[in-house]
């Protein structure tokens, strides 16, 4: 089995990222996230080779968890000054669930000696990404979708993913899912 770019994230249920995919504003260098391709990252992982893949298959689906609900709020952007590059659907302050989840994804990341993307986490949903885009040019869809509520998600499960780079973007296939209790 060869080297796998893999990463470790909530899937959104399919009612709400088609919902999130009508968002689109159509400005020009935006372009926006496939619903089937929407997710959450809790730990991204990078090149990794089978073997400690293999190990790190066994630590995840040893993780117990119970389901909670997140919520979507708020469209901002990253950077949140400058030209920026992401259009981002934010997921409520600080919730407790979704921090303990991402604290042990890491830390079975980091007992098969993998090093996760140790930068400040900050959980968001991927809508778009921009190239060339002005924050002016963007302003009038922020300022509308500030304030955007898109509930609450039950959060059951978490998936360990593949994401094979194209020249039309990421494909990604789920190589074990983890079902809370």
């Amino acid at each position: 089995m060869p080297v796998q770019r893999l990463f470790v994230g909530l899937e959104v249920p399919a009612s709400i990222a088609e919902a999130l995919v009508g968002l689109d504003p159509g400005l020009p260098g935006v372009r926006w996230v496939a619903a089937e391709q929407m997710h959450l990252t809790l730990a991204f992982l990078g090149q990794v080779a089978p073997e400690p893949a293999a190990d790190l298959r066994t630590r995840l689906a040893a993780i117990h968890f119970s389901r909670f609900f997140l919520p979507l709020q708020g469209i901002g952007t990253f950077p949140a000054k400058g030209r920026p590059k992401v259009i981002r659907l934010g997921v409520g302050r600080g919730h407790p669930h979704l921090f303990q989840l991402h604290k042990r994804v890491t830390d079975a990341a980091l007992a098969v000696g993998m090093e996760p993307d140790l930068r400040p986490w900050h959980p968001h949903l991927t809508l778009a990404r921009c190239q060339g885009v002005t924050l002016q040019k963007m302003s009038p869809f922020l300022r509308a979708h500030a304030d955007f509520d898109g509930g609450l998600v039950p959060i059951d499960a978490f998936q360990l993913k593949s994401s094979r780079l194209t020249p039309n973007g990421s494909i990604y296939t789920t190589e074990l899912a983890v079902h809370a209790l």
